[in-house]
């Protein structure tokens, strides 16, 4: 029996919402390992990774958005039209609220944009119900029924593992019956040289100053098996900064937070890719690349 006409599901549902609200930890979840990075950080997410949940009777692929809010600069410009282009191409949305934080201005715009994707329909979702009482919980399901007239309301602890299988069965519900998309081993279609980026990047985002992380880019310039050696992987990667101060950030006294930030990220990496790794990582100035359309292009971010 194929899977078309046994009533299997296929299809996309993307997470919404403010920076900072749990989506790729969610998707994490959801999925059963780690394919997007996230952070205690607002906006750590800067592209729409896909993740692939595969199940006897359906296949959902969840695309993970950068948080949506309203641009300050032109990478923000670019992250929330990437935002914008998803939620016209997916089959069911999820829109993100925090249990232990009270509805904000910031929701309320998501809200509005959401309103003119009309034929899509849209779940609320009520994360990080773990950092919350009963109570509040009960309180944000309330105010969040209040915001607009949702499919449904699922509350979830993606830390706690808590309702994962019920918001699953809820984003599946609204997929159509459709072969797999997706071949079955695969937990994402991110290529490999982008994932390991995403993970220096996450490394260099612990512990550093709030005004950094926005400034911090990561390119993979090269990514091959060491000549003549099948068990060993050499990583170049350089980290981009907009100023000499961040820079130095980022290096440390001695170069020991840059030492650091290689070692986590080559653990994280061998994990990910189950081979050993040799990393090497450079920081560089690229003057303001948040706000240069030239510098975006180069360091991954299009129009």
């Amino acid at each position: 029996m194929d899977a078309e006409s046994s009533g299997f599901r296929a299809g996309f549902a993307c997470f919404v919402g403010r920076p900072n609200v749990g989506k790729s930890t969610l998707m994490n979840a959801l999925v059963g390992t780690k394919v997007a990075i996230t952070s205690s950080k607002p906006q750590t997410t800067r592209r729409a990774i896909r993740g692939i949940v595969h199940r006897p009777d359906a296949q959902l692929v969840i695309v993970d958005t950068p948080g949506f809010h309203r641009p300050r600069t032109l990478l923000g410009e670019r992250l929330d039209s990437l935002v914008l282009s998803t939620l016209t191409e997916v089959d069911v949305i999820g829109f993100c609220v925090p249990a232990n934080e009270p509805i904000g201005k910031g929701d309320r715009f998501i809200v509005d944009k959401l309103a003119a994707v009309k034929k899509t329909p849209v779940v609320a979702v009520v994360t990080k119900c773990d950092l919350a009482t009963r109570e509040q919980v009960a309180h944000q399901l309330l105010a969040v029924s209040a915001l607009a007239e949702f499919a449904e309301i699922v509350p979830v602890s993606a830390q706690g593992g808590e309702q994962l299988d019920v918001l699953a069965d809820v984003l599946v519900k609204r997929l159509p019956e459709s072969p797999p998309l997706y071949a079955g081993g695969e937990l994402t279609d991110e290529p490999e040289q982008v994932l390991v980026a995403e993970l220096i990047r996450e490394a260099a985002l612990e512990g550093v100053r709030d005004e950094l992380p926005h400034s911090i880019a990561v390119v993979v310039e090269e990514m091959n098996p060491r000549e003549g050696r099948d068990d060993l992987l050499d990583v170049y990667a350089h980290m981009f900064v907009e100023r000499p101060s961040q820079k130095a950030i980022v290096i440390g006294p001695g170069g020991a937070r840059l030492k650091d930030v290689g070692t986590r990220a080559r653990q994280q990496i061998e994990a990910l890719l189950g081979t050993r790794v040799y990393l090497d990582l450079r920081v560089k100035i690229a003057k303001e690349w948040q706000r240069d359309p030239k510098q975006l292009r180069r360091l991954g971010f299009y129009d």
